[in-house]
């Protein structure tokens, strides 16, 4: 856990080193380079509530082991490395967030965090020793369908970048009413 903290830290970290206004700027420069910062600020808030939602839910997995296999171990280093190398495509959405292709690639590391993640869940889940006489800690069908559509919505995304461009960015806003329901169900069900 302490190494996964890191690598959540750190990427959460560095998301913030691409925002900067220069030095030495006029009063007219200055306002000029904090409105191009606008962008940065943007792809940060979402890259951090992406990553900040994946500790969270990382935390979670994690909860109830008591010890690892090879296939809990490969996975949690996959799904670190994306996690680590999700500020480059948060870079690429800032600074060009009008090309396809950083939406897309943008889209693809989140989705691929996010298919990792489903995958450990559902690696801890059906082996019940890896818990020892621990149980899940949050509603397994509750926790698949949020990740389940965390995924499809960013892999959705893929195809629509292509087609629509830039714009499928807005797509991604279609989580927010489903991750609210989604927590109302888990309050309920926690209840």
């Amino acid at each position: 856990m302490a190494l996964s903290d890191g690598v959540f830290a750190i990427a959460i970290t560095l998301l913030v080193l691409d925002i900067h206004v220069p030095q030495g700027l006029d009063s007219d420069g200055f306002h000029e380079a904090l409105g191009d910062v606008l962008p940065n600020l943007g792809a940060y808030g979402i890259s951090l509530a992406v990553l900040a939602g994946f500790w969270r839910d990382h935390r979670a997995i994690f909860r109830p082991v008591r010890q690892v296999d090879a296939d809990v171990i490969w996975l949690t280093v996959l799904g670190l490395g994306l996690a680590a190398l999700l500020p480059f495509p948060t870079a690429l959405v800032s600074e060009y967030g009008d090309e396809r292709a950083s939406v897309v690639i943008y889209s693809a590391a989140v989705a691929a965090l996010g298919a990792v993640h489903l995958a450990l869940a559902a690696v801890i889940a059906r082996r019940p020793w890896l818990r020892g006489d621990a149980e899940p800690v949050r509603d397994e069908f509750l926790y698949a369908l949020d990740l389940g559509a965390m995924v499809a919505v960013f892999v959705v995304t893929i195809p629509l970048a292509l087609v629509v461009g830039p714009a499928a960015m807005w797509w991604w806003l279609v989580l927010v009413p489903i991750k609210v329901w989604l927590g109302r169900k888990e309050n309920a069900a926690a209840r």
